[in-house]
């Protein structure tokens, strides 16, 4: 009987030895592919990694970035979801999450959908999250919400119908020029932030 409880006991630890291996395995081969560049490759890698143990934060983070990189932006969103439940002050997940949103948002060709209006507000909320926690002077998070609430604006834009639609359309615009001229105080030679200011002054007075 004792005999049978080692022989049971030794299997198990030969087991999850096994699991063990193979989970770094996996998580080796995705992190080598991911630091190559080679997304489709570490998507493989990290999947199997990911199903051995969901909790392994490294692995949501190059997942998630893998996936954002191959354009699987849905999956992007599932996976940084994940990892900011277990890790919430990750600036990067809520930022790749927002860009993952807004690409899924424009994306879309449901003009006056439900869903499109959703997306571009959660883009919105991320970048915004994204920045209490890495700082208002972080310039890439600033110029992408700047850009979600130009196209969150536009988008609003097709659907007036009255007074308090076109107020809160030309309200999301503003907001846009606000991030972008932030953005110029600490940059002021970007003429592409000066082309985008232009834009969107020149979307607010055509809704005049």
């Amino acid at each position: 009987m004792v005999k049978v409880k080692k022989s049971l006991l030794l299997g198990a630890i030969v087991c999850l030895a096994a699991n063990s291996f193979a989970q770094s395995n996996f998580e080796k081969l995705g992190a080598q592919a991911w630091m190559k560049g080679d997304f489709k490759t570490a998507v493989v890698q990290l999947e199997k990694a990911d199903s051995n143990d969901p909790s392994n934060i490294n692995v949501l983070k190059m997942l998630g970035y893998s996936y954002f990189q191959c354009a699987d932006y849905e999956n992007a969103v599932g996976t940084y979801t994940r990892l900011v439940a277990l890790k919430t002050d990750d600036y990067s997940a809520y930022y790749y999450r927002g860009k993952a949103y807004l690409n899924i948002a424009n994306a879309s060709k449901e003009d006056m959908s439900q869903t499109r209006d959703n997306l571009y507000a959660n883009a919105i909320k991320d970048f915004t999250k994204a920045m209490e926690i890495n700082g208002e002077e972080d310039i890439q998070i600033l110029q992408n919400r700047g850009i979600a609430y130009k196209d969150y604006g536009i988008f609003k834009s097709y659907k007036i119908k009255k007074a308090v639609d076109k107020t809160n359309c030309v309200a999301l615009l503003n907001k846009s020029i606000n991030d972008f001229q932030k953005i110029m105080t600490m940059q002021p030679l970007r003429k592409d932030i000066v082309s985008l200011i232009d834009y969107v002054k020149a979307q607010i007075a055509s809704l005049k």
